[in-house]
């Protein structure tokens, strides 16, 4: 039995219905979890000493407005030891979407988190420095939502687009 697999065994005996299983994408396992149990899982993950996930590797988002849930959070951690990745997930609302912080496990969290707040807008609860990393203070809005405007223009998707294409000021003849 992998590492994976018995991180994903441990994780599903510990954390039941909390956790899904995701297809294996190009040989990497990642699960899908309640945003309740991130904090758990990852705590599990780094502190077995047979499982070893001692590194977080990247920490960032996904957006994908207009469908609900809106947000996906993505987490890959990486066993130093036993050269092995896994992919955590955990599905958000675009209403307000928050989630617990994991500085206090993976300390380089902070910074990773900080970003995600800037251009997502996701707020990490109990986050020791919540402010933005990238953006100037006074900034609006989070670029890197779909929603967010290029140019001071709504956003043109297919299905808004007849909407907005009567608003624009196109040349006449």
């Amino acid at each position: 039995m992998t590492v994976v697999e018995k991180a994903v065994a441990k994780l599903k005996r510990e954390l039941g219905e909390s956790i899904t299983v995701d297809e294996p994408f190009r040989g990497q396992t990642s699960m899908t979890l309640d945003r309740e149990v991130i904090v758990t899982a990852c705590q599990m993950l780094r502190d077995d000493p047979d499982l070893d996930f001692n590194f977080l590797a990247a920490l960032t988002a996904v957006d994908y407005w207009p469908s609900e849930p809106r947000f996906k959070i993505v987490y890959q951690l990486y066993s130093l030891a036993n050269k092995e990745f896994i992919g955590l997930r955990v599905l958000l609302s675009g209403e307000s979407p928050e989630i617990s912080t994991i500085e206090n496990i993976y300390p380089n969290a902070n910074w990773h988190e900080r970003e995600v707040f800037d251009m997502f807008g996701v707020t990490f609860k109990d986050h020791s420095d919540q402010r933005r990393i990238i953006m100037p203070y006074d900034w609006e809005g989070h670029p890197l939502r779909k929603d967010y405007p290029l140019g001071y223009e709504e956003v043109q998707f297919t299905f808004n687009f007849d909407e907005i294409d009567k608003r624009k000021p196109y040349a006449k003849e």
